[in-house]
Parts: structure tokens; sequence; C-alpha cells
């Protein structure tokens, strides 16, 4: 390459990061939120709230790091251990530690000039790691085509919606490096394939293993593009060697390849990650081949909304305009490949294997798209690559046009060929970048300041054992900031740990815990309206965790059985359960003392509930899952929805449907009048009855502006009285409320 050559490539890649970087600077200044609530949003450092709260869990790895020199909380038998989350009684540490090992060492590197809070780095490492995948795709796509196609494939990569959300500062999350490392091992792989020096061939091949490494330190789903490109290389030899080509040299980097990241993968992340690279592929067979992999509990999974298939018009607007692009471009690069004179003309460089394992790379993407939407990274990369190939491809015969004498218009306009081609860069510039630009309404932080101060008064003002219960999607917050051990979090049942729990003595119960049971108990405590049930299901898990259904599943050798018999005693005190236990199940005094020694333990660890407005939002899950019914298998047709309310003059509307005229004192939803409705104001309950015969009540929360349909059925429970209404109960009394955000406590003696 001449000097001038590397100042533009130089030049292009600078541009290209700035415009990635600088977009998603843009996103800190949550635009969805009125200019007079912002405050409410933003930490103690002015930064917004992370946007994703398993930015926590990232963060309180990294400070273990710093802290003891590894990210687990403890080692027990020659295993970390994290003692914060599904306690009791924690899980071993299995987590993919390069997001851990980069922080520290980032954060390290800015404290040399300055003292910045570890938090901060964690809230801005996304936004300089998410533009790098543009500057790769860019350095990529110039080896296939002309500077015009890779500054094209450079920026749509960096503004690939999907990806740019999750690459945001306050997403410090592994998701930022789920595209920068496949196009790394991808782009090294085959130019080892591409070359002809075997000096070459070794060092491409080596950095590509290396780029699989350092993927499989970054993300548990490495192993998917391991086989790809394992798979796909011994179909194309296979293919080869049928038409009696030369396959020595594929053979030898397949083979390198593969042997180096195995080796490799065991000396720096362990053995167990080999081994889920065997099992990995049989569990996501079953998981395709079953609804419910844990049956006969409730697949909490199912409410992940990232893990709900996409559809059509969420995949296009999650990839961008590369969709189009790409498939266009597929089409392209396949008619000027089939054509030699074409092919030596604009794709010289390209090879059909490439071509191939693009259009395979995408085809797989789609597939993995019926898993949920989370998946739309897999199909980012091949469409974005194609993108940049045909714009470059339409660049070249840009220049075809300008040499041919029917376009008399380039003779004596020169540089009109480079204008028009900067036009096209334009032309998937400008809208790419709108499109993000659109979205920073949607940018809302996970938490706000009630929360956070919640966490720091749990903190301050309960002891070391204390065990936090509260909805999932908080629990790395408050093991983070509040340092307790909460008995569930954004992990929820472990699934990712499967592959590996029968080749893991840590794990004691091996698929049974951790698993998605104690959600369901949670659920159940919050869903009934029997409140000393619901003490005893959070006695139960605070202390012991899963070993009482556990054990008495021993006994039972049923799940429902075992569910059933836990729903009938955990109400009642250690003595009258265990007359139940003996008479009407039939199990032996030592069996029954067994169970009730878990089951109801004689000192129970302390703990506290929290609850928040934003789980209003989700009790329709709370309440789906809390009435599951075992012997079904499935949940119950519940009635639950959530809206704001619209007043104006003497009418109260909702955007859920419900209409109430103040002067006749009159409410319905749907045309429907309720059971009854519950007004709260002022933090004042007023309840009036409508319609005995109807099967739903209405909430109009006045002081949060929300309204709520709720199914009858639940109108007295748990939920209902802590979340919905933040009511006093028999049982249960705030020892902290500060508007949204009320900390529970209760008596063991009630």
């Amino acid at each position: 390459m001449s000097k001038r050559d590397i100042s533009i490539t130089i030049a292009i890649i600078i541009i290209i990061f700035l415009v990635g970087f600088v977009l998603r600077v843009e996103s800190t200044q949550i635009s969805g939120i009125p200019t007079d609530e912002k405050g409410f949003y933003q930490d103690q450092n002015g930064l917004p709230y992370m946007y994703e709260l398993d930015s926590y869990y990232n963060y309180r790895l990294t400070e273990n790091y710093l802290d003891h020199g590894y990210i687990g909380d403890t080692i027990i038998n020659g295993t970390q251990w994290d003692l914060h989350s599904y306690y009791p009684p924690g899980v071993p540490m299995d987590y993919p530690p390069f997001i851990v090992y980069l922080t520290t060492l980032i954060y390290k590197i800015v404290n040399l000039f300055s003292s910045t809070p570890l938090l901060v780095v964690c809230f801005w490492l996304p936004a300089f790691i998410g533009p790098l995948s543009g500057v790769v795709a860019y350095l990529f796509v110039r080896r296939f085509t002309n500077v015009y196609g890779a500054t094209v494939a450079g920026i749509l990569m960096t503004t690939a919606p999907f990806y740019f959300i999750r690459t945001v500062p306050g997403w410090f999350d592994t998701d930022m490096f789920n595209i920068i490392f496949p196009l790394l091992i991808v782009w090294f792989f085959f130019e080892a394939v591409h070359s002809e020096n075997n000096r070459k061939r070794i060092l491409f091949t080596v950095l590509s293993a290396i780029s699989m490494l350092f993927f499989a330190i970054s993300w548990e789903g490495w192993q998917y593009y391991f086989y790809l490109i394992v798979l796909f290389s011994i179909c194309y030899i296979i293919w080869n060697r049928l038409n009696r080509k030369n396959i020595k040299n594929l053979l030898y980097i397949v083979g390198g390849f593969s042997i180096s990241t195995l080796l490799m993968v065991v000396v720096l992340n362990g053995y167990l990650d080999v081994i889920t690279l065997f099992t990995r592929p049989i569990q996501l067979l079953e998981m395709i081949g079953s609804s419910n992999i844990w049956t006969p509990w409730p697949d909490i999974y199912i409410s992940v909304s990232e893990l709900a298939k996409p559809t059509l018009e969420h995949i296009i607007s999650g990839v961008g305009i590369a969709f189009f692009g790409g498939i266009f471009g597929f089409i392209w690069i396949f008619r000027v490949l089939i054509n030699e004179n074409l092919k030596k003309r604009f794709l010289n460089r390209m090879s059909w294997i490439f071509f191939s394992f693009l259009l395979l790379w995408a085809i797989i993407g789609f597939f993995a798209l019926t898993e949920g939407s989370r998946f739309i990274l897999l199909i980012i990369p091949p469409l974005v690559l194609s993108t940049g190939i045909m714009a470059g491809l339409c660049v070249s015969y840009l220049n075809i046009l300008k040499n041919s004498k029917k376009f008399n218009i380039f003779k004596n306009r020169k540089k009109l060929p480079q204008i028009i081609s900067i036009i096209i860069i334009l032309l998937f510039a400008i809208p790419a970048v709108a499109n993000v630009s659109a979205s920073y309404s949607s940018f809302i932080p996970g938490t706000d300041d009630d929360l956070w101060t919640a966490c720091q008064w749990i903190n301050n003002n309960t002891s070391n054992e204390t065990v936090i219960i509260s909805d999932w999607s908080y629990g790395h917050l408050f093991t983070a900031i509040a340092d307790r051990s909460v008995s569930f979090d954004g992990r929820l049942g472990y699934i990712e740990t499967l592959p590996a729990r029968n080749y893991e003595s840590s794990y004691s119960f091996g698929n049974k815990s951790p698993s998605v049971s104690r959600e369901y108990w949670i659920y159940r405590a919050f869903e009934t309206d029997n409140e000393s049930l619901s003490i005893g299901i959070f006695k139960m898990i605070a202390t012991n965790g899963d070993i009482g259904y556990l054990t008495l599943d021993n006994y039972t050798k049923n799940t429902t059985k075992t569910v059933e018999i836990l729903n009938n005693i955990l109400g009642l005190n250690k003595e009258e359960a265990l007359t139940v236990l003996i008479t009407e199940y039939k199990l032996n005094k030592q069996e029954a003392q067994t169970v009730l020694n878990y089951t109801h333990p004689n000192n129970p660890r302390p703990f506290v509930l929290v609850t928040t407005d934003g789980m209003v939002a989700k009790g329709y899950w709370t309440f789906y899952f809390g009435s599951w019914n075992f012997n079904k298998r499935e949940g119950d047709n519940i009635t639950y929805s959530v809206g704001k309310i619209n007043i104006t003059d003497n009418t109260f509307n909702s955007s859920n449907g419900i209409l109430m005229n103040l002067k006749a004192g009159t409410a319905t939803w749907n045309g429907q009048v309720p059971y009854s409705v519950i007004i709260i104001k002022n933090n004042n309950i007023k309840k009036y009855y409508s319609n005995k015969n109807s099967d739903f009540d209405i909430i109009l929360n006045i002081d949060t502006n929300k309204s709520i349909v709720v199914d009858k059925r639940f109108e007295n429970s748990l939920f209902t009285r802590l979340v919905l209404e933040k009511s006093n109960s028999t049982n249960f009394q705030p020892i902290y409320k500060d508007n949204k955000t009320v900390v529970w406590k209760t008596s063991f003696n009630s």
C-alpha cells in the first residue's frame, strides 16, 4: 500500500469509529425522559443508571476480581462460588471472564492518570468496543472490494440497530463482543484459506484460533461459531474430495484451527468448556424437541422478551437497511461469481468457499431466530458484509460506465464518479444513522433513585446474612449495590450451565438445582392470598433454598405430588405439618422430620421483600406462573392489563380500555362492569363494589397514573396488596418506603 492509501485507510477507520462512538455518546442524554425528571434516573456521577440491569452483575464480578483476584465470592473445594446469586446455597462460578479482565485492565490504566470510579469505567466501555466492530468490518470487506463498499460495511456494522442498542454507554454486558470476535474469527480463517504462503496460512490460522479463544472467554455460545466453521469446512472438504480437487491445505487449516482452539480453551478456561462443546448441541436438540425442558415446572424463560420469537418487522428493525441490502447482495454476488469474466473483473479476490460460508452463516442465523430475538446478533455480520460487497459492486459498475462511450456525461466531469460513489455511501449511511438516532427516546435506565437508595438502605440497615426476595429482573442490582444475597436473579435457572452439570461435582443436584422451580415458589407466594403460606415459602427459600422440595421429591418420586404436599403444609406450623405428612401423605416419621428440617427451619434466615412500581407491568407472569397447574402442565387464563390514566373533565379513560364517569360513578373495562373499583390517591385506598357477578377488578392508582385490570381471584393476593396497592397486610409491614420502592419485613411468629 502507498502512503496515500494508508492515510486514506486510517482516515476512514477514524471516521467509522467516531460515527459509532458519537452516536452512542448521544444516548446518554436520555431524551425520552422529561428534563425535570432526568436527575431521578442519574447516579452520583451524573451518569444515567445502567440501561440493562445485567450490567450490575458484570460490575460486581469486576469488583470481586479487583478485590481478591478472582471473580467469585469465595473458593470452596477448589471451585469459585458466587454466594450472592441463587442463594442459598449460591452457585459455582461459571461465567465467561473476559469482560471482567478487560474492564480491570482499562480501569487500572485509566486510574494511572485520574481517579475514576469503576462504575464509570463500566458505563463507558461499551461505547468504545461497539464502534470497533465497524473498523473490523471495514478491513474485512476491503479484502474483497473497493474502499467505498468497505466503508458502507463499517458504518452499517457499527450502527446496526440491535447491536447499537446493546453497546451504548450503560449497557455493560457481553453482547458487545458478539460481533467483533466472530468477524475476526471468520476473517482470519479465510485469510488462511485464501493464502498461498505457508507461513501466512499458519499465522492466520493461529490468529483465528486466538480470536476464538477470546470469544470463548467472552460468550458462552462460542461453540456455535466453532461448529459453524468446522462443519462447513468438513462438508466443503468432502465436496472437493468427491470432485477430485486438492484438499490438503484446507485439511491442515481446519485441523490446526480446531486443535489450537481446543488446547488454548482447555489451558485458559478449563476442560468444562470443551465438554460443553460436545454436550451443548444435544441440549439444543432437546430444547428444540421439547416445549419445556423444565417440565413439570413452568418455563419462566418464556417471560423473557429477548427469548421470544421475533416478528419480521422486529428482525428488519434490528438489522436495519442491511437486511434488504444483504439479501440483494447475496443475489448480486452469486450472479457475478457464476460468470467467470464478471468474477475476474469485479470480485477477483472472492472465492466460492467464502461466499458459500457467508450464505450459510446468514441462513443459520435466520434459523437461530426461532430461539429468540437476541439471536438477531447472529445475522447482522453476514448481512452487513454482503451489503458492503454489494455497495462496492455498485461503485465498480459505475467505473465501467465512466469508461463507456455510451455515457458522455462523465467525459468532462472527471470528479463525477467519485461524487456518485460518495452519494452511494451516504444512501446507506444516512438512513442507518437516522434509524439509531430515532431510537434515543427508547433509552430508559433500568433503575432510578428510589430503588438505588433502597439498595443502600438495605446495605446499611440489615445484617449481612439477609436474603433479598423480589422480582428476578432486579436481582443483579441488589447483589451489587445492596451487597446482599438474592433468592434469584437475571440468570434465572442457570440454563447455560446445564450441559456441564453432570461433569462438575459442585452441582450436587445436577439438573434439578439451580432451576426454574424456585421462581415458581416465589411467584406462588405472591399469587396466593394465604399469607401464612407466603411466609412459609419465603422462610423455606431464604433458609434452605431448594433442598426442602428436592428432599421431599426423593420420597414421592413425583414432582406434581411434591408441589401439592408443600402447598398444603408450608402454611402450617411444624407440628401440624408433621401430622399431615404422616397421616395424609403416608411418610414415615423420620422422612417427615427430615423434610420439615428444611421446609420449616427452626432458625430461619432473615429476609426482606422488595417491591417496586416496575413490578406492576410483570403482574401477568406472577399470576400465570404462581397459579401453575402441575397436572395440566399449563397456566390458567389470567385477566391482567396495565395502562396509563388520562383525565378529561369528569371522565377517566385509560390506554388499556378503562372508562370511568365521575359524575355517574360508573366504571367499565372494554364495556364490561367490574366486580370492584379500587382507587388509590395520596396513598389512601378506597374500594367500591359494582357487579358481584363480574370476574375482574379495576385499580386506578392516581399517584402513579396507572390503571390496572386484575382477575378477581387475585384481589386479595400478596402481589395485589404489596405491589399494586402498597398497603400493609396482616403479616408484612414496610420498613423502608420511598415513592416507587418499598422494603417489607415479616414476623416469623405470625
